[in-house]
């Protein structure tokens, strides 16, 4: 990486953690401010390089680093930020589990749920809006269906 990339991948890190920025064009406008010549694009890419997810906290959601949301692997800190904030249901149906997202967002999840490589998980599926999962049996299919729901509980 050049020096100019690590300083502006420093300045985003510190602006995830001290300002509740909820877009990426907010995230580019206060770049630029700090001396940093960014595209919407450049922030996207930059925050998939962070690690950065979307959480809710009052009320809104907001940018945020793995580092911020502390105790579990970084992982698995952002497949349940990504699942609590794009999915809508979860629903055991023999060895598969079915989630539903909003239109247009079931491809989010389903690039999260591949990168996690989760153990029992043979693979995904993605729509508009809804995701199948693969496992290996209807017990695993529930078994993760269940803890999946109680991420979207918490």
């Amino acid at each position: 990486m050049t020096d100019a990339r690590n300083r502006r991948l420093a300045a985003l890190a510190d602006l995830l953690r001290t300002r509740s920025l909820t877009r990426q064009d907010e995230l580019a406008s206060a770049l630029r401010e700090l001396g940093h010549e960014v595209t919407q694009a450049t922030v996207s890419r930059d925050l998939e390089q962070l690690g950065a997810v979307k959480i809710r906290q009052g009320g809104e959601t907001r940018y945020a680093l793995p580092d911020s949301l502390g105790g579990l692997p970084a992982g698995e800190r952002r497949l349940r930020s990504i699942l609590a904030e794009w999915v809508r249901s979860v629903t055991p149906a023999a060895s598969l589990v079915v989630l539903r997202t909003p239109p247009g967002s079931a491809h989010l999840v389903g690039v999260a749920l591949d990168a996690a490589a989760l153990e029992g998980v043979a693979g995904t599926i993605c729509g508009d809006d809804t995701l199948f999962v693969a496992t290996g049996s209807a017990e695993a299919a529930a078994a993760l269906a269940a803890e999946w729901q109680g991420w979207l509980a918490a």
